[in-house]
């Protein structure tokens, strides 16, 4: 037996909390609202989703419930980790056996591919029992195979009904449950008798709308970078000569830096839907960066901490363009086009190759390491790998050279030194926060309450986040609803729509509003280590973001 740390053993015992509609179980009465529409271009989606289509939003209640059949279901873990996943499983496994102590539970290995290859192994309650609240998603693996041939379809239905599976759970963000959304309706559409059903999953928080409050994992993985963050603040303070330029998580979308920036009142946030709102430059940015840095020295505060979100360098205009044309180029032919851009000497070169004019001067005027990140790899999706662009080393790099021209103009007398930070893979598998383990737990419990109903195209949907979680509202939103038509591979598809930081919303207001102070003075504020045993007020606590958002 592999020896346990003392947490392990501690958390291990910790009994996560349900809304109080699953006090007797999974089995409950349905309340069912107004038929949806899609997210957007719902004509095109209506045509795309004829079956599951319009679907109503449902809240579960007490009273008497439709009696459920036998279920056998399998569920897959999809993506990039996220804290919590283990809590869902074990939600959907206890959740199932409410409705039907025979009903059983497999997981497919490595991610979707494990449904076509026929990966699985059968979860029983001593396999569970070992990953109640614990972080990673090492119960049965993850993975990024796309499930959107008919051929894999068709696969992965002989391989469940050999296991007699009736149910499929699609553990994972918007690209894994808009894969689960096709997936549905290919099943209702052949009348195959496997229900779908979906439970929220990114650390980046963008899978969110009036009914996904938030997605599992962001809680967890925003507090563990907020303590790196924080004690990196308290390393500037002590030491008072570096600024830290530290770049986080979150591709298209601003959530985690957002949340972080909240949570640690660092001198400077940069949120990406802003500088794409006011169509900044990258030299307006660190115009911006340097004008902080310059008031700072005015104080002798030469030290201070910039917070970068992952994505920024395809929020800014040129950028985005350049990057735009990348990839719709590079879907047709990546490995002989990027050899090309990599050795092109001259702008007419690269227009030759399909990029217009503008694009080719962007690309030139970046620095030869950038250049080389842009035409690197592609991810799953056929785009750049933004996260392999060192946009802090970039913004470094930018900045010494204004205060270097500053200093020769007698604008600014400060000394800058910097120190460069990406914190990606330390929050994604983290042991969960007590908000995340009881979410996730509570919405693998409302997956296996979906199923129960005979609910298939659905979305575990977990409401009222920051009161206790005996208040929590559970129920389902149809997939369809979430749904809007995006360019990828060069080509129209139906996804998921992300939910990107809202200009005009709270937490950003609230970022805005201190903006000025937070970036002269020294208004650190040290968050410490997840908690996991006391008041409630420091173990049980959702993020400030959901904090925010419900009280405005």
């Amino acid at each position: 037996m592999t020896e346990k740390s003392a947490l392990q053993i501690a958390r291990a015992a910790y009994q996560a909390k349900l809304p109080s509609v699953f006090k007797n179980g999974a089995k409950v009465a349905l309340k069912v609202g107004e038929p949806t529409t899609a997210a957007d271009n719902a004509e095109q989606i209506q045509q795309l989703f004829p079956t599951t289509y319009g679907a109503p939003i449902l809240a579960f209640e007490s009273g008497e419930a439709v009696e459920a059949k036998a279920i056998n279901a399998g569920v897959i873990l999809s993506g990039g980790q996220a804290p919590g996943g283990h809590n869902v499983i074990a939600g959907l496994f206890d959740g199932l056996k409410s409705l039907n102590p025979d009903n059983k539970l497999y997981g497919f290995l490595g991610g979707p591919g494990g449904l076509v290859d026929n990966a699985y192994m059968e979860l029983t309650s001593d396999i569970i029992d070992e990953y109640r609240n614990t972080g990673g998603f090492d119960i049965i693996g993850s993975g990024r195979t796309k499930l959107e041939e008919t051929e894999q379809f068709d696969t992965g239905l002989e391989n469940m009904r050999a296991l007699g599976i009736n149910a499929l759970i699609i553990i994972g963000g918007d690209d894994s449950n808009t894969n689960a959304c096709v997936l549905a309706e290919y099943y209702k559409s052949i009348d195959a008798g496997v229900q779908v059903v979906g439970c929220p999953k990114t650390i980046d928080g963008d899978l969110k709308n009036e009914y996904i409050e938030t997605s599992f994992g962001f809680d967890t993985a925003c507090k563990v970078y907020s303590e790196l963050i924080g004690n990196i603040a308290r390393d500037a303070m002590s030491a008072k000569k570096y600024w830290h330029f530290i770049k986080v998580m979150g591709r298209s979308a601003s959530h985690i830096a957002l949340e972080c920036g909240l949570q640690t009142q660092a001198n400077i946030t940069l949120v990406s839907e802003e500088v794409e709102a006011k169509k900044q430059t990258l030299g307006e940015i660190v115009s911006g960066i340097s004008d902080v840095i310059a008031k700072r020295a005015e104080k002798n505060l030469d030290f201070g901490l910039v917070v970068i979100p992952e994505g920024l360098i395809e929020f800014v205009p040129e950028m985005k363009a350049l990057i735009s044309e990348l990839n719709d180029l590079l879907a047709h032919d990546a490995d002989g086009l990027s050899k090309q851009f990599s050795s092109a000497e001259s702008t007419s070169v690269l227009e030759g190759l399909g990029l217009t004019a503008p694009s080719a001067a962007v690309y030139f005027s970046l620095p030869n390491n950038i250049r080389e990140q842009l035409v690197m790899d592609r991810d799953p999706h056929g785009n750049v790998q933004v996260s392999r662009i060192e946009t802090e080393k970039l913004l470094i790099g930018m900045v010494e050279v204004e205060l270097a021209a500053r200093k020769s103009a007698g604008s600014y007398t400060g000394s800058f030194s910097s120190q460069n930070h990406f914190f990606g893979y330390e929050g994604r598998c983290a042991a969960p926060s007590n908000f995340d383990a009881d979410y996730c737990y509570s919405l693998g419990y409302g997956a296996a309450a979906l199923l129960g109903a005979g609910k298939t195209a659905y979305l575990s949907s977990v409401r009222n986040l920051t009161k206790p979680a005996d208040q929590w509202i559970a129920g389902g939103i149809p997939l369809t609803s979430m749904m809007n038509v995006e360019r990828r591979h060069g080509k129209d598809k139906p996804v998921i729509r992300k939910a990107l930081v809202e200009l005009d919303g709270a937490p950003f207001g609230k970022l805005a509003a201190n903006r000025e102070k937070w970036g002269v003075e020294t208004s650190f504020i040290y968050p410490g280590p997840i908690q996991y045993f006391g008041p409630s007020e420091v173990c049980d606590q959702p993020s400030k973001t959901i904090v925010l958002e419900q009280e405005g």
